[in-house]
């Protein structure tokens, strides 16, 4: 449904000058509010999509739906406990020092709030740790998406050199000699039998656990007109628009699941990072990395896979430009040069003025809930 409720351009604080393909029109605050907090959002005005957006499969932002589990990994809460038990035990790592929790801290938005964070002997990982809340909606895992579920994503730090730096045969096998273990694994899966696959079945069974609460986004677009001020209505609307930030953050999980260049690589640097390609050995997917859900976005700093990005506003300032890192490649001759990929097409300058930037980031900070308390478990003997 269009909007037809037109009104004159008045004066910034209040009115919002917006274009869209089908109707040129200034379109007033409170029309945009009526219309996003309407609970149906058929009525929401067309987003602003990319032509390289595959609108028959595109998907809106929204309120979060259930949470799916395998049908080989179905939920039990006996599951969960033993899940969350294990991402707390540093017992896995071969210091016995470093839990999955330690890069994960339910205290700092379930990530660590580090550049890139540090493993064992204080080793500096090349990324910075994403955060685990709401994974369990994300179709593959690590920023170059090497992970295809949370349960394949479970082993990989136990044997990083780089991260716990265990052996995976050996660090079943400590957890198999703790007694303690054992009741907690027959609860779970019907027999005390410990292996590395029901250590990864446990885990990512309690990962999924973790989903936001309804955010001030989700109460707003749900009915509550009153939970967004001016400012966060017409961020939410630029977010959709004019700003496009919908091309890649898109689906209730404020993530369309894909890889994008987005100029991040730091070819040539002590950082660089080729990111999917690492993966896939493919060329095209040089420089490529997952797109990051943006829920919760405001307690998981620093931003971006190398944590370069101290602020929110840093982010929205480096799309703003469109990308003004782009190095022409005519420039430079040797062979390895022309490894430098192009950033995706989809960085283009936004011509965003200041009043415009502030509303994005004050409708990005409702996408963020309060910090919960977590019981901590007890760790078995």
């Amino acid at each position: 449904m269009k909007i037809k409720h037109l009104v004159p351009l008045a004066v910034l604080s209040c009115l919002l000058s917006c274009k869209n393909d089908k109707q040129d029109a200034y379109i007033s605050i409170e029309n945009l509010r009526q219309v996003y907090s309407s609970g149906d959002a058929s009525t929401w005005p067309e987003p602003t999509l990319d032509s390289l957006i595959d609108k028959s499969t595109f998907e809106d932002i929204g309120v979060l739906p259930a949470m799916t589990y395998p049908e080989d990994n179905a939920y039990s809460k006996e599951k969960a406990k033993l899940g969350k038990t294990l991402f707390f035990d540093p017992r896995l790592s071969v210091s016995g020092q470093i839990a999955c929790a330690s890069c994960h801290n339910p205290e700092l938005g379930w990530t660590d709030n580090l550049t890139r964070s540090f493993g064992h002997d204080r080793q500096t990982g090349g990324r910075n740790s994403m955060t685990i809340v709401n994974s369990g909606y994300a179709h593959t895992l690590f920023w170059d998406g090497r992970a295809s579920s949370l349960e394949d994503q479970a082993q990989f730090p136990i044997g990083d050199p780089l991260e716990m730096n265990e052996n995976l045969t050996i660090a079943v096998d400590k957890i198999a000699t703790i007694e303690g273990y054992k009741p907690l694994f027959e609860k779970a899966f019907g027999n005390d039998s410990i292996s590395l696959k029901r250590i990864q079945y446990a885990i990512a069974t309690f990962e999924r656990t973790l989903k936001s609460p309804k955010s001030k986004f989700d109460k707003f677009i749900s009915g509550k007109a009153d939970k967004f001020n001016d400012q966060e209505v017409l961020g939410l609307h630029l977010f959709r628009t004019k700003a496009q930030c919908i091309n890649c953050h898109n689906t209730p999980y404020f993530s369309d699941n894909q890889f994008h260049n987005d100029g991040q690589t730091l070819f040539g640097s002590k950082n660089e990072d080729f990111g999917r390609y690492n993966v896939t050995k493919n060329m095209e997917d040089i420089g490529k990395f997952r797109t990051p859900t943006i829920r919760e976005v405001s307690r998981t700093g620093p931003w971006m896979h190398n944590g370069h990005f101290p602020s929110l506003l840093d982010i929205v300032e480096f799309y703003n430009l469109g990308n003004p890192v782009v190095i022409q490649k005519k420039y430079l001759g040797t062979a390895r040069d022309s490894l430098i990929p192009d950033p995706s097409p989809l960085s283009r300058k936004l011509h965003l003025d200041k009043p415009e930037i502030a509303a994005i980031l004050a409708f990005i900070e409702t996408l963020s809930t309060a910090n919960r308390r977590i019981l901590l478990p007890e760790l078995p003997k």
